[in-house]
């Protein structure tokens, strides 16, 4: 242990207990996932350094101090007591809406035979922190002092990325101040030779801490996995397990997610299974709504806004000179224009999803890492490029004066750069949700589902307006309308292939994507059915009108009315996209961190007390 007379004592307690103080124990040189849990040399740059915390610049003189350390929870000792998730909120003094250190369970067996597995967790601190990764304004450091992974609020500007990716739920949204905030592994006790608060306090001696696979006093196990926790090869956290006492072959979780765990004979693991709640299929039209609405708006306008320029610029290629500048010097620009008009609009309304709109530059921090900031990186680039090929095809005259002869060259280029710009940002767009936390995300039919949107609603947008202006002028819309609905039929049979593919996957898979295939067919099964019909239908009568080529204002009317219902069926599976995603957090329990319960509280005006701990996530 640290020498306690060196310690300020103003800083710590002169009566703090032994349980409390971090033990300098003899420990391996690599973890269970083969890590170094030495991080850095005591002769590095990094070493040596001031954490400055709470404004303190002195220099702990723990031998320990670059060693990987972590939690310890036996859950043949846990009570439920919450003294951990008291402890951990005084110190930090959080709002009764966010916990750093949160108890869930899991139960099992029937009456008189009852048994209930209590979890206590935290940040996990990991050895690879998607958080991290994943974050686009680089809020997330990972620290050779005690391998503490932190975070900076005052940095974050509320996008809740990392809250998708870490499968722990360790990072916690603050709808209130709009920021992410998270564990910080008391890093300032730690500096004074103290466990954290969480650990200190714990009454049955189920949570512990110290260096990485060492083993703590009346302690045996240091598993890597319990009942309820998700797979460690995602992040390989840093917290061992102990659980020797016999539990129920099958344990249920008591929140509203739809997930048991149980036993199998030969590994003698639990695996994660689907738990019928519910049977009857249901519209769920009420819980179509989500936080993210924001996002199902700009996705989609993005997809489509790239997939008219990119029909705008093969379609002459192909032949259907209608759709070129020169057949519509006003037409054409205003179509330009009104393209960046809806896309300032989707951008507009991504921003304001943020916690903190005002610091969206940040988004571009971590382009390294971070699919968000190559997203909005490559969606930057297609912005700004449609908005000059929309400005030269305005003022053509400005071009040929600087370029001469070369100008339409220069307009082309521009206009393939722009497309590939677009594509480019699209695919970053996909990468967003390929996320291991996440397997209903977790599959290529989200990329499938984008380039097919993108081609849908492209063919959609250039359609309607063109089809009415031509109209209008007294010509032919059909050639053009049976053109454009081959990329329209190509996009929806690219999307409901990729669907069929990803039942398959789901089924396979098991575990929280079979359960979120599961609510897809109960809780939304009618509306999902509905989805389903739309897709295997409005591709054979987009083709059935291509064959009738209907003209006239009843053709216009017909072509109207399929665009609606493609329009309405994009925007179902996207809602639908949002709200079926289950994610591999921690069990809740009965009232805390439990989805259904803060639904209920939400509708009822519980939520209104504080001390429910309940907010609406809702911008």
């Amino acid at each position: 242990m640290l020498d306690k007379t060196r310690i300020d004592a103003l800083t710590v307690c002169p009566n703090e207990p032994d349980y409390a103080w971090l033990p300098d124990v003899p420990n391996p040189e690599l973890n269970q996932y083969g890590k170094p849990i030495r991080l850095i040399d005591d002769t590095d740059a990094l070493a040596g350094k001031s954490l400055n915390i709470n404004g303190d610049s002195s220099i702990s003189d723990n031998p320990n101090r670059y060693k990987q350390h972590g939690f310890y929870f036996n859950a043949d000792h846990c009570i439920s007591c919450h003294a951990c998730e008291s402890a951990c909120s005084e110190k930090n003094n959080l709002s009764p809406h966010l916990a750093f250190r949160s108890v869930g369970y899991v139960e099992g067996g029937t009456y008189p035979d009852y048994h209930r597995l209590n979890i206590s967790m935290a940040c996990n601190h990991c050895d690879d922190p998607v958080c991290l990764k994943g974050c686009p304004t680089r809020a997330y450091t990972k620290f050779a002092e005690y391998g503490a992974v932190l975070q900076d609020p005052d940095i974050c500007f509320g996008c809740g990325y990392c809250t998708w990716v870490c499968p722990y739920n360790a990072p916690q949204l603050d709808p209130v101040n709009g920021q992410v905030e998270k564990c910080n592994m008391c890093v300032d006790r730690l500096e004074v030779g103290l466990k954290p608060a969480c650990v200190s306090s714990c009454l049955a001696g189920a949570l512990d801490f110290g260096i990485i696979e060492t083993t703590p006093e009346n302690r045996d196990q240091l598993k890597t996995h319990i009942p309820g926790f998700p797979d460690p090869e995602i992040t390989h956290p840093n917290i061992r397990f102990q659980q020797t006492k016999s539990i129920p072959r099958e344990m249920t979780r008591t929140d509203a997610i739809p997930l048991r765990y149980e036993r199998d004979d030969d590994s003698k693991q639990f695996k994660t299974r689907t738990s019928e709640k519910q049977t009857k299929k249901a519209w769920g039209l009420d819980k179509l709504r989500s936080r993210e609405d924001p996002l199902v708006i700009f996705t989609l306008i993005t997809q489509a806004v790239v997939g008219a320029f990119l029909l705008l610029m093969m379609m002459p290629v192909a032949g259907i000179a209608t759709l070129s500048a020169s057949a519509h010097p006003v037409a054409y620009p205003v179509f330009l224009v009104g393209l960046l008009a809806i896309e300032s609009v989707a951008l507009f309304l991504s921003t304001m999803h943020l916690g903190k709109p005002h610091r969206f530059y940040r988004a571009f921090n971590n382009l390294r890492y971070s699919p968000v900031s190559r997203e909005v990186a490559g969606i930057a680039v297609f912005y700004k490029l449609l908005g000059l090929y929309t400005l030269l095809t305005i003022f053509p005259g400005a071009l040929v004066a600087l370029a001469g002869a070369k100008a339409g060259n220069i307009m082309q280029a521009i206009g393939v750069v722009t497309v590939i710009a677009g594509v480019a940002a699209l695919y970053f767009m996909h990468a967003i949700y390929r996320i291991k936390a996440r397997p209903f995300w977790n599959h290529w039919q989200v990329l499938s589902s984008f380039f097919g949107n993108t081609l849908t609603l492209g063919a959609v947008f250039v359609g309607i307006y063109f089809s009415v202006l031509l109209h209008y002028q007294g010509q032919s819309y059909t050639s053009m309308l049976n053109m454009l609905a081959l990329p329209m039929i190509a996009g929806m049979v690219l999307e409901g292939t990729g669907q069929i593919f990803h039942v398959r996957f789901l089924k396979r898979t098991g575990g929280e994507a079979v359960a979120s295939y599961y609510q897809q067919c109960t809780t939304y099964g009618k509306t999902y059915c509905l989805r389903k019909i739309f897709m295997l239908s409005l591709p054979v009568i987009a083709a059935v009108l291509v064959l009738v080529s209907p003209h006239g204002v009843t053709g216009l009317a017909v072509w109207f009315v399929l665009a609606v219902l493609i329009v309405v069926s994009a925007l179902i599976g996207r809602m639908l996209f949002y709200v079926l995603v289950i994610p591999t957090t921690m069990p809740g329990a009965f009232f805390w961190r439990n989805k259904g319960f803060q639904e209920h509280a939400i509708e009822t005006g519980l939520a209104k007390q504080p001390q429910t701990g309940v907010v609406d996530l809702k911008h």
